[in-house]
């Protein structure tokens, strides 16, 4: 059998800890299916007396996980600290300066800095493998970079994290508004005490910048996403949504156009009998429209100590059974060099069908003024209808109407008619309804 693989760990979290622990537990029979051991030398975390529950017997501890990437006897540093920048940047750095192998689940830290890791990779021979930075232990990047090789793909989106699932799943079943449902998020654990990385949409946005890349040929691009998170869903929309055959998702969304790569983040509303629209909790789905393959979806859990040590450990597997001299696969599926400039669509293109709802003063004429807002921006109406009634200072109404297939910007500027006409209470509701191609 050949000598071992040695990882040096950064990193003793919840990951961490599910990694170490599922090595020891699995140490012969990966062993057999990797040709070779697999053993944890080096490791480093914030603090060394912490009780884990796992031991770190015959482990050198470091006290900084960048002495460990540039003094550690390694073959591979697995980074799992998290962080866009130090000591999660630097130490990575000084791995792959070294040749060293890395495995990381570190969506923020490629999202920011991807390019030239990736770079920096096969300057020096090494790999760069994060199949756990997106959707947890669904194998989505291995996927694109190599089992789809040959496929042109169109478009990629999906259920990308957990928290924002989690919560959209508890409005709508059990009709607790958004407020209620993040605090109890935070109970469990699936959400952060400050949250807003998750429920603004940052967190799905990193995630996707990494498949737009894989998937396009491109260059990472996380700042030209346009984000919106869920925090101004209410459970108005929710309850309107059902009544009109769909459910309301956090999707991140990445399409080719005419006028280049199109990238999303926002809630958007899917069909009911639609498979997306069945994933529920802190589940992660990822669909991937291609031309030889048609659809595929993946669906699994996107995050936790267990899935995320999962698709770690397959990614340390790789390198273990990979051999010296052989050709290394590139990052993000080709060369650096041979990556595109991102060139990013123009989202008031963006073509689709739109929910509008809209709490206005219940007075003679609104109709037919929101109705002659829709038509001077050539909008066709798929439905209209009134949804509510409330009393309030005045008299209001709630009108949902649900647009045919139109453009981004002329949404906007009927919106923007409507506005100032006065009648409205409060501000308008505007959400994208996503058609999967099995509807």
């Amino acid at each position: 059998m050949a000598e071992a693989l040695k990882l040096g760990v950064a990193g003793l979290g919840t990951v961490g800890a599910s990694l170490m622990r599922i090595l020891a537990e699995r140490r012969e029979s990966l062993a057999t299916t990797c040709g070779r051991p697999i053993e944890v030398v080096a490791v480093t975390a914030r603090s060394r007396g912490k009780d884990r529950g796992i031991s770190l017997d015959g482990a050198k501890w470091f006290d900084d996980a960048v002495s460990l990437a540039r003094e550690a006897d390694i073959d591979v540093f697995v980074e799992l600290m998290g962080g866009a920048e130090d000591p999660a940047y630097s130490a990575v750095k000084a791995a792959l300066a070294r040749g060293l192998h890395v495995v990381t689940a570190n969506k923020a830290l490629l999202a920011a800095h991807g390019m030239e890791l990736a770079a920096l990779a096969e300057e020096n021979g090494a790999l760069l493998n994060y199949e756990a930075a997106v959707a947890g232990g669904i194998p989505v990047i291995k996927a694109i970079r190599e089992s789809m090789t040959g496929n042109t793909i169109s478009r990629v989106y999906g259920i990308m994290n957990g928290t924002c699932n989690y919560i959209l799943t508890r409005m709508e079943k059990e009709g607790l508004t958004f407020e209620a449902c993040l605090k109890e998020a935070q109970r469990l654990g699936y959400a952060e005490a400050d949250p807003t990385f998750d429920i603004e949409g940052n967190d799905t946005a990193h995630k996707l910048a990494i498949l737009t890349s894989l998937a396009f040929g491109t260059a990472i691009a996380p700042d030209d996403i346009y984000l919106e998170g869920i925090s101004n869903i209410s459970i108005e929309d929710i309850q309107a949504a059902a009544d009109l055959g769909y459910r309301i998702k956090l999707l991140g969304v990445a399409q080719r156009t005419e006028s280049g790569i199109e990238q999303r983040v926002h809630p958007t509303m899917v069909p009911q009998n639609s498979v997306i629209a069945q994933v529920d909790g802190v589940t992660n789905a990822v669909a991937i429209e291609a031309d030889i393959l048609g659809e595929l979806l993946m669906v699994g859990p996107g995050a936790g100590g267990n899935a995320t040590a999962s698709a770690v450990l397959g990614d340390i597997a790789d390198i273990a059974k990979s051999r010296p001299g052989a050709q290394r696969v590139p990052a993000f599926g080709q060369p650096t060099s041979a990556l595109r400039p991102y060139r990013r669509a123009q989202i008031q293109n963006h073509e689709g069908g739109y929910f509008i709802r809209l709490k206005v003063q219940d007075r003679t004429g609104v109709f037919a003024s929101i109705a002659t807002a829709m038509a001077r921006n050539e909008i066709s109406l798929e439905s209209i209808m009134q949804h509510s009634k409330q009393p309030t200072d005045e008299q209001a109404q709630t009108i949902i109407l649900v647009t045919h297939a139109t453009h981004e910007e002329q949404v906007r500027k009927a919106v923007s008619a409507i506005r100032g006409e006065g009648y409205l209470v409060g501000e308008p509701q505007v959400i994208r309804i996503e058609r999967p191609k099995d509807n």
